[in-house]
């Protein structure tokens, strides 16, 4: 019985303890603490292995203490971010083959101080974009980017009621809410979790993205100009109206910010066969002119060919490579400070 108090008390104590340390090390009464918001983007590093012409090449995908794809930073030197979904964060490829990469590379090559920091989380859109401003970004102490470059479309044309939890990173249960209330607060977690990323990562044993071998069967090209002159749909479909309402959303928020925006269109494999990305496109296009917005047009100057695309709307190294070169000339003009 003696033992069993003992036990107890200093069980007690114990807790007292840590009770005690989070409080004053931790980040539960930081103003900046992500509380319940993007924890499973945060801290995290990952062994993939991606093939490429033939080569197996391993890579870590990483996501840093603020949740941004790669190493960690100190926020008062972001000055540039890129947002996107998936198509931006190419999760299955090595950081430096990215889209993102390829233009840090370019930049770097032209002796060119400017370094993009890469925003993008699978499946947001511009609903995500609209979260991130208001349970994301401010949640970063010191971050104060100048321009913020919007790679968007493809998940505006998908979008749907069921993927708002891409835009919204909040788990769903109470539960898993409180789970992530407690990762995102806690010192003693947040070590762990340095310890575990740096020493034993976890592994992941999916193949690069799921190659879809038949992509190419009957593959046609279709442009921008080839599509231009044959548009049936209306561009005021329901879907149509709700992406204005987004971006009229979107803008609100710009406007009370001093960043500057740069809006991308996108393409899929085939171009933009798919007509409902041309009218998202248009309206891209649209909105950046009426509000004297940077944009660039990557559905009128990209042709993409055989092999650009692991799948209908994910680029390959390859691909990746050639939209990087595209955006470079105009990203050079634009990133100026």
């Amino acid at each position: 019985m003696k033992k069993i108090k003992i036990i107890f008390y200093n069980l007690i104590i114990f807790i007292i303890f840590i009770v005690i340390f989070e409080s004053i090390f931790g980040y539960w009464f930081s103003e900046n603490n992500f509380g319940i918001y993007m924890r499973k983007e945060r801290k995290l590093n990952v062994e993939r292995e991606m093939i490429s012409q033939n080569i197996k090449i391993k890579h870590y995908y990483k996501r840093n203490f603020y949740g941004f794809r790669g190493e960690e930073f100190d926020p008062k030197d972001v000055k540039v971010i890129f947002q996107g979904g998936s198509t931006g964060n190419e999760e299955y490829m090595p950081e430096e083959l990215t889209i993102v990469g390829k233009l840090n590379e370019f930049f770097e090559k032209d002796k060119k101080k400017i370094e993009i920091y890469n925003a993008s989380t699978n499946g947001k859109s511009t609903a995500g974009f609209i979260n991130d401003f208001l349970y994301w970004f401010p949640k970063i102490p010191s971050l104060q980017p100048t321009h913020l470059i919007f790679y968007l479309g493809i998940n505006d044309v998908y979008r749907d009621e069921t993927l708002d939890h891409y835009d919204y990173k909040v788990s769903i249960s109470k539960i898993d809410k409180l789970k992530d209330y407690i990762k995102n607060n806690s010192l003693i977690v947040d070590r762990y979790k340095k310890i575990k990323n740096k020493y034993f990562p976890s592994k992941d044993t999916i193949p690069y993205g799921l190659y879809n071998e038949n992509l190419y069967d009957n593959f046609k090209y279709q442009s921008y100009l080839s599509v231009k002159n044959n548009n049936l749909k209306s561009s005021k479909e329901k879907f149509v109206m709700q992406y204005i309402n987004r971006l009229n959303n979107l803008n609100l928020i710009l406007q009370d910010t001093n960043i500057v925006p740069i809006f991308i269109t996108q393409i899929e494999y085939d171009g933009l066969r798919n007509n409902k990305l041309f009218l998202i496109n248009k309206e891209t296009k649209k909105f950046a002119k009426k509000n004297n917005y940077l944009f660039i047009p990557l559905d009128e100057i990209a042709i993409m060919e055989e092999g650009d695309f692991y799948d209908p709307i994910h680029t390959t190294p390859q691909g990746s490579k050639k939209i990087a070169k595209l955006l470079y000339p105009y990203l050079k003009k634009f990133l100026t400070f």
